[in-house]
C-alpha cells in the first residue's frame, strides 16, 4: 500500500514509517500540510496518510474534502496527549495512533486499509471459471469490462487482476463515475489547471495521469454522461488527454478497466451509452455471477463475514447453526455479497451471548427481528419508512416515495445498490432523495443513521 508520512521523520515518526516499511507499505514523506497536498494534486497519490497531530489536521481534511481527494487520515502523538487525539478524531481522523509506535498497532491500521485488496473467498464452480478467465487476460494490457449485478464483488475483481498484471508493482487507481457530480467528473478524470473554473485553487492531476504506468479503474461507467463519454474514447484510443483548462495534450500510460451493473449494449440499443465506447472497452469482457448462481460461496463467505465482524467488534465467533446456513441458502439475495456481508454483521452483533448464530439472529431483506417490532396498520405515520399505510387509495407518487425509502432502508444506505435494486439510474435516485428530504421525510443515510439526505 502507499502511505504519505506528513511531518518530520524524526524522532517517533521516523519508527512508525521504518514500521510501516517493514510492514510492506510504500512510504512518501513530506514536512507540512502544504507539501502533502501538492504531492497529491500533482499524482503522488495515497492509500493513506499519517499525519503529525501537532500539525492542523482539521485543515488538511478540510482541504481534502474541498478538492475531493479521498484518502483516510491517521493522526499520531504522544500517547499521553488525550486532548490532542480528541480533536483530530472530531476533526475527521478515522483513527489515532500513539507514539512510541507499536508495531502491531501500525500493522492493524495498515491492514484496515488493505483488507479488501486481498484474494477473493470462494468456492462455487461459477465463480472458478470467472477468476480463470481473469488469470488469463490478466497479465495482458488489454481493457478489461466486467460485469455483474451491484453488490457481486466486480471492484474487488478488478483489483485481483491489477495484483496478477505486469502493472502490479505501479499504482492501480479508482473513480466511481456514479459517486461524482458530471460536472465534476470530467475534472477527475483529466485534472485541471489552476482558475480554470470556481474553486480551481491549484492545479490538480486527475485519474489518467495519476494512474499513468499503472491501472485505472472506472467504476460503473454505465452511468457517465454522454458529453463526457466523447472525451473518454479519445482517450482510450490515443492515451493522451487534455485537462480542463489546459493548452498541452499529455500522453498517458495505463491499462483501463471499466465496471458496469448495467446491460450496455441494452444501454447503447436506448441511445445512454456510445457505441463506439462499447467496443473499445469490451475487448474482453468478465461477467461476475450473482450470490444466488453461486451457492457454493454463500456458506463460505457467511463463515468469512461472521470472523471478520465477530474480531472487529471483539465479540467471540460463533458457529452458524446447520438451520441458519440452510436460511442463507434459500434466500435470493438481491444485494449479492454486500447484503450477505450487511446480514452476517446483524447477525453477528444480534447473537452476542448465544453460543452459536440461530436463525433468529439472521434478518433477511431488510425484515426485523421479531413480528413484534413491526407496528400495526393503525400506527402508520405517512412519510416514515417502515410505516406504511395500505396502497388503495393512495397516490402513486406516495407509492414510489414509500418503494424508494425501503428500499433505501434495506440497503442500508447505498445509494448505487438501492438504484440498481429499483431499476432507475442513480441520478433519478438523488433526485428523488433530494426532492424527499427537502419535503422533510428522514432518508437513510450510507452508514445506516438516518438523517437528511446526503446526496
Amino acid at each position: 500500500m502507499r502511505l504519505l508520512i506528513v511531518g518530520s521523520l524524526n524522532g517517533q515518526m521516523g519508527v512508525a514509517a521504518k514500521i510501516a516499511i517493514e510492514r510492506g507499505a510504500k512510504v512518501t514523506q513530506v514536512g507540512d500540510i502544504d507539501a502533502a497536498l501538492t504531492a497529491l494534486r500533482s499524482g503522488r497519490s495515497a492509500e493513506l496518510i499519517m499525519a503529525d497531530v501537532a500539525l492542523d489536521i482539521g485543515h488538511l481534511i478540510t482541504c481534502l474534502r474541498s478538492e475531493r481527494i479521498h484518502v483516510p487520515v491517521v493522526a499520531c502523538g504522544i500517547g499521553n496527549d488525550a486532548g490532542a487525539a480528541v480533536r483530530a478524531i472530531k476533526a475527521g481522523a478515522k483513527e489515532y495512533v500513539p507514539l512510541p509506535p507499536e508495531p502491531d498497532l501500525i500493522a492493524a491500521v495498515l491492514a484496515a486499509v488493505t483488507e479488501e485488496t486481498h484474494s477473493i473467498v470462494h468456492r462455487d464452480p461459477g465463480m472458478t471459471a470467472t477468476l480463470r478467465l481473469a488469470d488469463q487476460v490478466a497479465a495482458s494490457d488489454a481493457t478489461i469490462l466486467i460485469a455483474g449485478e451491484s453488490g457481486t464483488g466486480k471492484e474487488l475483481m478488478a483489483r485481483y487482476l491489477h495484483r496478477k498484471s505486469r502493472r502490479s508493482a505501479k499504482t492501480m487507481v479508482s473513480l466511481n463515475c456514479a459517486a461524482i457530480p458530471d460536472n465534476l467528473l470530467e475534472s477527475e478524470l483529466f485534472g485541471h489547471e489552476k482558475g480554470s473554473f470556481t474553486g480551481a485553487v491549484a492545479r490538480r492531476i486527475g485519474k489518467f495521469e495519476e494512474a499513468n504506468g499503472g491501472t485505472l479503474l472506472l467504476d460503473e461507467i454505465s452511468e457517465m454522461d454522454l458529453r463526457l463519454q466523447a472525451k473518454l474514447l479519445r482517450a482510450v484510443q490515443e492515451r493522451e488527454i487534455d485537462r480542463v483548462g489546459g493548452t498541452t495534450p499529455i500522453k498517458v500510460d495505463i491499462r483501463l478497466i471499466a465496471t458496469t451493473n448495467r446491460d450496455l449494449e441494452e444501454e447503447v440499443a436506448k441511445g445512454r451509452f456510445r457505441e463506439d465506447l462499447y467496443f473499445r472497452l469490451n475487448v474482453v469482457t468478465l461477467k461476475v455471477p450473482p450470490l444466488r448462481e453461486r451457492p457454493l460461496d454463500i456458506e463460505i463467505l457467511a463463515g468469512y463475514f461472521v470472523q471478520k465482524y465477530s474480531e472487529s467488534n471483539g465479540v467471540p465467533t460463533r458457529p452458524l447453526e446447520p438451520a441458519s446456513i440452510d436460511m442463507l441458502k434459500r434466500h435470493t439475495w438481491r444485494g449479492n455479497v454486500r447484503e450477505l456481508e450487511n446480514t452476517m454483521h446483524r447477525a453477528v452483533l444480534l447473537a452476542n451471548g448465544s453460543d452459536s448464530i440461530s436463525p433468529a439472529s439472521i434478518v433477511l431483506s431488510g425484515g426485523a427481528p421479531t413480528a413484534s417490532a413491526t407496528p400495526p396498520a393503525s400506527a402508520a405515520r405517512p412519510g416514515v419508512p417502515g410505516d406504511r399505510a395500505p396502497m388503495v387509495g393512495r397516490t402513486v407518487a406516495h407509492v414510489e416515495r414509500d418503494l424508494i425509502l425501503d428500499t433505501l432502508q434495506h440497503c442500508l444506505g447505498n445509494r448505487t445498490h438501492a438504484a440498481n435494486i429499483l431499476g432507475i439510474s442513480i441520478r433519478t435516485l438523488r433526485n428523488k432523495l433530494k426532492q424527499y428530504s427537502e419535503e422533510g421525510l428522514s432518508v437513510t443515510a450510507p452508514a445506516g443513521e438516518i438523517r437528511p439526505a446526503a446526496l
